[in-house]
């Protein structure tokens, strides 16, 4: 008789049926990440297990083990000693299909400021969408490579982007899997809450209701200080500034949620062009985007109140309006 798969406990742990299955302990969760980082797992216990999750949908205590996991698998500690220092970490994975990924303006805003600001994404995981790091290089700033890179960049520009390619490849390949699954996994999430560089304050974006309170839960199990979760424009963190917004807020394990108010009194209905240069000439004041600039400065406010700069919309919108109208035009 053959014997078991040391893996084969964590699959038959979610698959055993309506009245045997049941969610993974952090323990567990952490335990079976690890294997999956390892390559100790077979391809078809591999599918089992993220198709199952993604059926059963995971809980905090799962996406805290595999954040721990991958934290531990790729020594992100190491580039914490290494003196890179970072205010805000923020997660951009989403991608975007309607509108223009405007947040990178209001985290480019909060870097002239002084706010040193990493970003960390994937890209090319959903068909019609444009991400973060494309859009960075076609208005021509640089991406890191390595923390090497990140670090140079973060002390000289307060602004730095890592793809998930080069920060974590395994994690990358597991994401590439949608393409093959024609789902999204438990992946995409837990790559948004890695906060590899153990920053003070995180920042992240969903697009369903339910998540929300998911990754606010995983932040206080992974002891995040300050974490800011914006059921966001397209899923990323960026405030649609034409209708009410919810946040998830957590602060020094205590939560709580909070619903913005809109910018703009009318909704956007206008086809939008999702051309990058649009980005550069609204930065440069060439062009006027009513809709970009409010998503600009709504986004910048939430960051303001997750920084403790202000605490209320009212004056974060004010602060957020100044910073954005100071900012070095000519750094495009």
């Amino acid at each position: 008789m053959a014997t078991e798969h040391a893996f084969a406990p964590y699959v038959r742990a979610l698959g055993k049926g309506k009245r045997g299955s049941r969610s993974l302990s952090q323990d567990e969760a952490r335990d079976a990440m690890s294997m999956i980082l390892h390559q100790q797992v077979e391809p078809e216990q591999l599918g089992a297990f993220l198709m199952l999750l993604r059926l059963k949908e995971e809980t905090p205590a799962e996406l805290a083990g595999f954040v721990e996991a991958v934290r531990h698998f790729h020594n992100y500690s190491a580039a914490q000693v290494s003196g890179i220092q970072v205010d805000i970490d923020w997660s951009s994975y989403a991608g975007k299909k309607r509108h223009l990924p405007w947040f990178l303006l209001s985290a480019l805003t909060l870097a002239g400021q002084g706010v040193k600001v990493f970003m960390h994404g994937a890209k090319g995981h959903t068909q019609g969408r444009i991400y973060s790091e494309d859009v960075l290089q076609q208005i021509g700033l640089p991406v890191a490579q390595n923390w090497s890179q990140v670090e140079t960049q973060l002390r000289n520009e307060n602004f730095s982007f890592m793809s998930l390619q080069h920060m974590s490849p395994p994690l990358d390949h597991l994401i590439s899997l949608r393409a093959i699954f024609g789902l999204r996994s438990p992946v995409h999430t837990l790559t948004r809450l890695l906060n590899p560089l153990a920053a003070k304050h995180t920042i992240d974006g969903v697009f369903h209701p339910a998540y929300g309170p998911l990754h606010q839960q995983t932040a206080m199990l992974l002891k995040h200080p300050r974490s800011l979760t914006i059921r966001g424009d397209g899923g990323e963190a960026e405030v649609r500034p034409d209708s009410e917004c919810e946040l998830q807020w957590v602060d020094e394990q205590t939560s709580s949620s909070q619903i913005w108010q809109r910018h703009l009194s009318k909704r956007d209905t206008q086809e939008q062009r999702l051309d990058p240069q649009r980005l550069r000439l609204l930065w440069r004041d060439e062009q006027q985007d009513t809709y970009g600039e409010a998503a600009v400065i709504s986004t910048l406010a939430c960051c303001l109140v997750l920084l403790g700069k202000a605490k209320e919309q009212q004056d974060a919108t004010a602060l957020a309006t100044d910073w954005w109208q100071s900012r070095n035009r000519s750094l495009m």
